[in-house]
């Protein structure tokens, strides 16, 4: 079988970590996360965004260009959770946006961007979740992370714009696109299968429509 590269974009609780942990086990897939518990930058972060967002971005450039190396040498075909994309089309911009990264920084930080996803190899597909803003609250207040206490409706807004826009004009690789308010990959069988079926149609080429979830 040919060995792809997936990657899984989309806000905040809209059920990235749950759709890469699913596939991975399905299709025996090498799966590669976001550093929450063992990044260094996150809790001064979240205690100075001003201070510390340059640290941040930076640690997570590296850790996901390291992901997509290490994916890249596994000999399976590899699904990550979180695109190096979104961090500088984003994240990057929505704390330039929101003032706690400053011109300086952002532009330093966009500059080392563009040399290193310029050395990565290309994915073969693009998984961009979606759903309703008040869909993904009622999510992340579920799940409970001290973290994620000061996400707002208007914050998650923002990034929704910000998403189409950069998926407006992304063109490294196909792109499928699934609404998850009214689909369970976690706990119904049937709605894995037929994501599973959706992504594995994709990957060969064939024509495949947008997954609605309705």
């Amino acid at each position: 079988m040919a060995k792809h590269h997936v990657l899984v974009a989309g806000n905040i609780g809209v059920g990235k970590t749950t759709l890469t942990e699913r596939i991975g086990s399905r299709l025996g897939w090498w799966t590669g996360y976001e550093s929450v518990s063992d990044n260094p930058y996150l809790s001064d972060f979240y205690g100075d965004m001003h201070s510390w967002s340059f640290h941040l971005q930076i640690f997570f450039l590296g850790h996901r260009a390291d992901q997509y190396l290490e994916a890249s040498r596994d000999a399976r075909s590899s699904i990550l959770d979180r695109s190096i994309y979104e961090d500088a089309h984003i994240f990057a911009r929505a704390l330039h946006h929101l003032g706690n990264l400053n011109e300086r920084d952002y532009l330093s930080y966009r500059k080392l961007f563009e040399l290193v996803v310029n050395g990565l190899p290309r994915p073969d597909l693009l998984i961009y979740l979606k759903a309703p803003v008040n869909v993904l609250m009622d999510r992340i207040r579920k799940r409970a992370r001290n973290m994620e206490t000061g996400i707002t409706p208007e914050y998650l807004t923002l990034l929704d714009s910000f998403y189409e826009e950069w998926l407006g004009s992304f063109d490294l690789c196909p792109v499928l696109t699934i609404q998850t308010n009214n689909l369970d990959y976690a706990n119904m069988p049937s709605h894995l299968d037929l994501v599973t079926q959706r992504i594995q149609d994709k990957l060969a080429g064939k024509e495949v429509m947008d997954l609605r979830g309705e």
